[in-house]
């Protein structure tokens, strides 16, 4: 299956930067007991890395956004 690339540059960065800081802030928020921040902030961690990972992000297709500019082309 060919995933059709849309987060590209600057914008897979930053979500790259805030998947890795918002996963530290619910391992901090489970070691405090405070379950419901934790568990938030480990799946919205998780779903950043998976658009950094994965260079595809579900809301960027529905609105039509597409971060990548010509880096598709050189592939």
């Amino acid at each position: 299956m060919d995933i059709q690339r849309n987060v590209g540059g600057i914008d897979r960065t930053i979500r790259g930067v805030l998947g890795i800081w918002l996963v530290v802030v619910g391992v901090a928020a489970a070691l405090d007991d405070q379950r419901i921040k934790a568990v938030t902030a480990i799946v919205a961690g998780i779903g950043l890395l998976l658009n950094w990972g994965t260079q595809f992000c579900g809301c960027n297709a529905l609105f039509g956004i597409d971060t990548t500019g010509d880096e598709s082309a050189s592939e």
